[in-house]
């Protein structure tokens, strides 16, 4: 399954990846209209992480034995059959936030905008690149194929 990878000694903090993935996941998918609509801007799906000279972005790790999907109460996350990827039903979510809690690597977040539902990143689901890899100046992101690795 390919998995977005972080390479840190790359990034410089530019948050352009935060960018994209509000862009690719807003209503317009135009990053003039996404920043200047008067609707709900959208929450990026991943967390920008900057702690003196070190900055990343983190996404859902996709574990291989995501302890997300053990833990929801609703079956909201799943395992796309199509892409192996970890996903979240927000139709299904009912805001319980368990799967926040049991997250090791902190990559799912309360949407606080709205909806008061989990959100994680998803890939970029039906995009051949996910927009924070493709956004990536320094390829401080790459998107590669990673067989049997947990988080």
């Amino acid at each position: 399954m390919k998995r977005i990878v972080i390479h840190e000694e790359h990034c410089i903090a530019c948050r352009l990846c935060e960018v994209h993935c509000l862009v690719a996941h807003s209503e317009s998918r135009d990053i003039i209209r996404a920043f200047r609509s008067s609707g709900e801007r959208p929450m990026p799906r991943l967390t920008f992480e900057e702690s003196g000279p070190l900055s990343f972005a983190l996404q859902c790790r996709q574990c291989d034995e995501p302890a997300c999907l053990e833990a929801c109460i609703s079956g909201a996350m799943h395992r796309d059959e199509a892409t192996g990827a970890v996903m979240c039903d927000e139709d299904r979510c009912v805001g319980c936030w368990m799967c926040i809690m049991v997250c090791p690597t902190g990559a799912i977040q309360q949407n606080l905008r709205g909806t008061r539902v989990a959100s994680k990143c998803d890939l970029c689901y039906g995009a051949e690149v996910p927009a924070c890899v493709a956004g990536c100046p320094n390829e401080a992101l790459t998107y590669e194929e990673i067989p049997g690795r947990d988080a």
